[in-house]
């Protein structure tokens, strides 16, 4: 099964790269640049899964300041929509 949890990016990954505190930045971009980062530097692997709710939940932030980071990240072609899997890195 392609969707399995084994190719969820793993909460101690995400936590270690996103600040505990955001800078004066719109909270979309600074989840862009964040999750961009961390695509570039391999911490996040090609089809892995981006879970929005988690990623809501892990840094207590709205659910439009992620849907909008995924918008970004998917015109950068750095994330794509799978059918039955959601958001994983390109």
């Amino acid at each position: 099964m392609s969707g399995s949890n084994r190719d969820r990016v793993p909460n101690k990954v995400l936590k270690e790269i996103f600040p505990k505190k955001l800078n004066n930045s719109p909270v979309s971009e600074e989840i862009y640049f964040h999750l961009k980062r961390m695509i570039f530097s391999g911490k996040l692997k090609k089809g892995q899964r981006l879970l929005r709710w988690e990623l809501v939940q892990i840094f207590d932030v709205n659910e439009t300041a992620v849907s909008k980071a995924f918008s970004h990240l998917r015109k950068d072609g750095l994330v794509i929509i799978k059918g039955g899997v959601g958001s994983v890195v390109a």
